[in-house]
Protein backbone atom coordinates (compact mmCIF):
# COMPACT_ATOMS: atom_id res chain seq x y z
CA UNK A 1 0.00 0.00 0.00
CA UNK A 2 1.44 3.46 -0.99
CA UNK A 3 0.94 5.87 1.60
CA UNK A 4 2.54 8.76 0.27
CA UNK A 5 0.94 12.27 0.21
CA UNK A 6 0.61 12.15 -3.84
CA UNK A 7 -0.97 8.83 -4.34
CA UNK A 8 -3.87 8.42 -6.36
CA UNK A 9 -5.99 7.53 -3.19
CA UNK A 10 -5.91 10.98 -1.71
CA UNK A 11 -9.14 12.88 -1.21
CA UNK A 12 -8.70 17.02 -2.99
CA UNK A 13 -9.67 19.74 -1.48
CA UNK A 14 -10.69 23.04 -3.93
CA UNK A 15 -11.56 25.02 -1.42
CA UNK A 16 -13.09 25.20 1.88
CA UNK A 17 -15.81 28.56 2.52
CA UNK A 18 -17.30 28.91 6.59
CA UNK A 19 -20.59 29.38 7.14
CA UNK A 20 -20.45 29.88 10.54
CA UNK A 21 -17.73 30.88 13.02
CA UNK A 22 -17.34 31.41 16.73
CA UNK A 23 -14.48 30.40 19.37
CA UNK A 24 -16.23 27.57 20.11
CA UNK A 25 -17.11 25.69 16.62
CA UNK A 26 -16.73 25.93 12.82
CA UNK A 27 -18.72 25.38 10.37
CA UNK A 28 -17.89 25.18 6.81
CA UNK A 29 -18.20 23.66 3.57
CA UNK A 30 -15.63 21.87 1.50
CA UNK A 31 -15.41 21.12 -2.59
CA UNK A 32 -13.96 17.90 -2.52
CA UNK A 33 -13.14 15.21 -5.26
CA UNK A 34 -12.66 11.99 -4.15
CA UNK A 35 -10.31 9.28 -5.20
CA UNK A 36 -13.08 7.68 -7.79
CA UNK A 37 -13.06 10.98 -8.88
CA UNK A 38 -16.62 12.03 -7.63
CA UNK A 39 -16.83 15.45 -6.78
CA UNK A 40 -19.19 17.23 -4.45
CA UNK A 41 -19.10 19.43 -1.26
CA UNK A 42 -18.91 17.89 1.97
CA UNK A 43 -19.76 20.17 5.47
CA UNK A 44 -16.56 20.54 8.07
CA UNK A 45 -16.91 20.99 11.72
CA UNK A 46 -13.39 22.21 13.68
CA UNK A 47 -13.59 22.32 17.27
CA UNK A 48 -10.32 23.55 19.32
CA UNK A 49 -7.81 20.84 20.02
CA UNK A 50 -8.47 19.29 23.35
CA UNK A 51 -5.99 17.68 25.85
CA UNK A 52 -6.30 15.06 29.01
CA UNK A 53 -3.97 13.47 31.43
CA UNK A 54 -4.03 10.36 33.32
CA UNK A 55 -2.24 11.16 36.64
CA UNK A 56 -0.86 8.15 38.30
CA UNK A 57 -0.70 7.52 42.25
CA UNK A 58 2.95 7.50 43.73
CA UNK A 59 2.77 3.75 43.31
CA UNK A 60 0.82 3.34 40.26
CA UNK A 61 -2.11 1.63 41.22
CA UNK A 62 -4.58 4.41 41.25
CA UNK A 63 -5.52 6.99 38.70
CA UNK A 64 -7.03 10.51 39.09
CA UNK A 65 -10.55 10.65 37.93
CA UNK A 66 -14.06 12.59 38.41
CA UNK A 67 -17.63 11.46 38.34
CA UNK A 68 -19.45 14.64 36.42
CA UNK A 69 -22.42 14.83 34.56
CA UNK A 70 -22.05 15.95 30.57
CA UNK A 71 -25.05 18.15 29.13
CA UNK A 72 -24.90 17.63 25.30
CA UNK A 73 -25.16 14.09 25.65
CA UNK A 74 -27.05 13.76 29.14
CA UNK A 75 -24.94 11.26 30.54
CA UNK A 76 -22.61 10.40 33.66
CA UNK A 77 -19.47 9.51 33.43
CA UNK A 78 -15.71 9.24 34.43
CA UNK A 79 -13.78 11.51 33.07
CA UNK A 80 -9.70 12.63 33.58
CA UNK A 81 -8.74 16.15 33.89
CA UNK A 82 -8.26 18.00 30.86
CA UNK A 83 -9.36 21.23 28.76
CA UNK A 84 -9.20 23.11 25.13
CA UNK A 85 -5.32 24.12 24.44
CA UNK A 86 -5.52 27.95 24.69
CA UNK A 87 -4.09 29.50 21.67
CA UNK A 88 -0.20 29.27 20.66
CA UNK A 89 -0.63 27.13 24.10
CA UNK A 90 1.67 24.02 23.92
CA UNK A 91 -0.89 20.53 24.88
CA UNK A 92 1.68 19.58 27.16
CA UNK A 93 1.26 22.90 29.24
CA UNK A 94 -2.34 22.74 28.37
CA UNK A 95 -2.49 19.61 30.58
CA UNK A 96 -0.13 20.97 33.50
CA UNK A 97 -2.49 23.82 33.70
CA UNK A 98 -5.76 21.66 33.22
CA UNK A 99 -4.39 19.17 36.33
CA UNK A 100 -3.82 22.10 38.33
CA UNK A 101 -7.27 24.22 38.36
CA UNK A 102 -9.26 21.19 38.22
CA UNK A 103 -7.57 18.79 40.91
CA UNK A 104 -5.35 21.25 42.87
CA UNK A 105 -2.11 18.30 41.62
CA UNK A 106 0.70 20.47 40.15
CA UNK A 107 2.29 17.27 38.22
CA UNK A 108 6.13 17.80 37.19
CA UNK A 109 6.72 16.08 34.36
CA UNK A 110 4.08 14.85 31.67
CA UNK A 111 4.43 11.82 29.02
CA UNK A 112 2.78 12.20 25.67
CA UNK A 113 1.03 8.81 24.85
CA UNK A 114 -1.02 9.89 21.71
CA UNK A 115 -2.65 12.58 19.38
CA UNK A 116 -5.86 11.45 17.74
CA UNK A 117 -9.24 13.06 16.16
CA UNK A 118 -12.40 11.76 17.99
CA UNK A 119 -14.47 11.61 14.67
CA UNK A 120 -11.84 11.43 11.85
CA UNK A 121 -13.83 12.25 8.33
CA UNK A 122 -16.50 14.30 9.96
CA UNK A 123 -14.57 17.01 12.63
CA UNK A 124 -11.13 18.24 12.69
CA UNK A 125 -10.24 18.67 16.93
CA UNK A 126 -6.95 16.58 17.54
CA UNK A 127 -6.59 15.30 21.15
CA UNK A 128 -3.43 14.64 22.50
CA UNK A 129 -3.58 12.30 25.70
CA UNK A 130 -0.91 12.66 28.23
CA UNK A 131 0.23 10.20 31.28
CA UNK A 132 2.12 12.09 34.81
CA UNK A 133 3.87 9.90 37.36
CA UNK A 134 4.84 12.48 39.38
CA UNK A 135 2.95 15.19 41.64
CA UNK A 136 4.91 17.87 43.40
CA UNK A 137 2.29 19.63 45.49
CA UNK A 138 -1.42 20.01 46.43
CA UNK A 139 -3.51 22.76 46.43
CA UNK A 140 -7.30 23.43 46.24
CA UNK A 141 -8.59 23.06 42.40
CA UNK A 142 -9.92 26.70 41.28
CA UNK A 143 -11.70 25.34 38.51
CA UNK A 144 -15.50 23.67 40.40
CA UNK A 145 -17.73 23.12 37.64
CA UNK A 146 -15.73 20.29 36.62
CA UNK A 147 -16.43 17.44 39.25
CA UNK A 148 -14.73 16.33 42.34
CA UNK A 149 -11.44 14.33 41.49
CA UNK A 150 -10.63 11.08 43.56
CA UNK A 151 -8.22 8.30 43.13
CA UNK A 152 -9.69 5.40 41.19
CA UNK A 153 -7.82 1.65 41.48
CA UNK A 154 -6.62 1.04 38.29
CA UNK A 155 -7.77 -2.84 38.97
CA UNK A 156 -11.30 -1.26 38.67
CA UNK A 157 -10.97 0.41 35.67
CA UNK A 158 -11.56 -2.53 33.14
CA UNK A 159 -14.94 -2.84 34.68
CA UNK A 160 -15.95 0.99 34.29
CA UNK A 161 -15.04 0.21 30.64
CA UNK A 162 -17.49 -2.74 30.16
CA UNK A 163 -19.81 -1.09 32.21
CA UNK A 164 -20.32 2.14 30.21
CA UNK A 165 -18.96 4.88 32.99
CA UNK A 166 -16.33 5.94 31.10
CA UNK A 167 -17.12 7.42 27.64
CA UNK A 168 -15.04 10.09 27.04
CA UNK A 169 -12.85 9.51 23.94
CA UNK A 170 -9.77 11.01 25.45
CA UNK A 171 -10.02 9.18 28.96
CA UNK A 172 -10.75 5.84 26.82
CA UNK A 173 -7.48 6.09 25.18
CA UNK A 174 -5.58 7.18 28.14
CA UNK A 175 -6.41 4.28 30.34
CA UNK A 176 -6.55 2.10 28.17
CA UNK A 177 -2.78 3.04 26.88
CA UNK A 178 -2.11 2.46 31.34
CA UNK A 179 -3.70 -1.15 30.76
CA UNK A 180 -1.92 -2.39 28.08
CA UNK A 181 1.35 -2.36 30.50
Amino acid sequence: MDTTEGNQDRWVVHGERTLYDNPWVRLGKAEVTTPSGTRFEHHTVTLPAAAMIAILDEAREQVLMSFRHRFVPDVWGWELPGGLVDPDEDPGQTVIREALEETGHQVTSVEHVATFEPMIGMVRSPHHVFVSRSISSTTDPTELDEGIYVWVPLAKVRSLISEGQIQSSGTLIALLHLLSF
